[in-house]
């Protein structure tokens, strides 16, 4: 088995957070942006359109010429809070609002996950969703936050990987699905598709 090739992996994501994780599970995707229209996908609830978002940036990358024999994951996140999809705020004014409302509060982060097999053309996917306890930050350190300019770029204005860590008193479930992916689920979106996640683990330099 060890002289089967590796299948090659793919993120259909350029989020930072999310090729880290990877990287530390032992994995070593590229990184193939979709370039899908967020605001194009629609769906009832913040769990399904996480969902969405993710097999629509999924089936985009797999079905690329350059990935052919590839596996692509694609993922999105979003933070429900009083039953709205809350993604990445518009501008400093949104970002502030939005701390504003969830602090002292809980929201649930829904992770959208697909892993698409473009040799077998099969997929499996799945939300994952963890919850969020915020604290209760004042006025000036929200200020001082948005100012860092962090949370415009990560979905619900937080990351507990950031400057925002401190604002964040916990968390019910798992702590890298909040980063960004969700290392078991994704382990068992694999087992769905026939393929072991220790199969493509990177090779350890001699």
């Amino acid at each position: 088995m060890t002289d089967q090739p590796r299948r090659r992996l793919v993120l259909a994501s350029q989020s930072p957070a999310r090729l880290g994780l990877l990287r530390q599970a032992g994995l070593d995707p590229e990184v193939i942006v979709s370039g899908v229209d967020e605001d194009a996908v629609t769906a009832p609830t913040p769990a399904e359109l996480a969902l969405a978002l993710a097999e629509a940036k999924a089936s985009v990358v797999a079905a690329k010429p350059e990935v052919k024999g590839a596996l692509v994951i694609g993922c999105d996140s979003v933070l429900e809070l009083d039953g709205q999809a809350l993604g990445k705020p518009a501008d400093s004014e949104e970002a502030t609002a939005r701390w504003k409302s969830m602090r002292g509060r809980a929201g649930t982060l829904q992770t959208g996950h697909c892993v698409y097999d473009t040799v077998s053309g099969r997929y499996a996917s799945a939300t994952a969703s963890t919850v969020v306890r915020f604290g209760d930050p004042t006025d000036e350190e929200i200020a001082a936050y948005v100012a860092s300019g962090e949370p415009l770029h990560v979905a619900g204005a937080f990351t507990l990987d950031g400057r925002s860590a401190p604002f964040i008193d916990g968390i019910d479930g798992d702590h890298g699905n909040v980063i960004g992916i969700s290392l078991p689920l994704v382990r068992r979106l694999l087992a769905d598709l026939g393929i072991g996640i220790t199969e493509l683990w990177a090779r350890p330099e001699a």
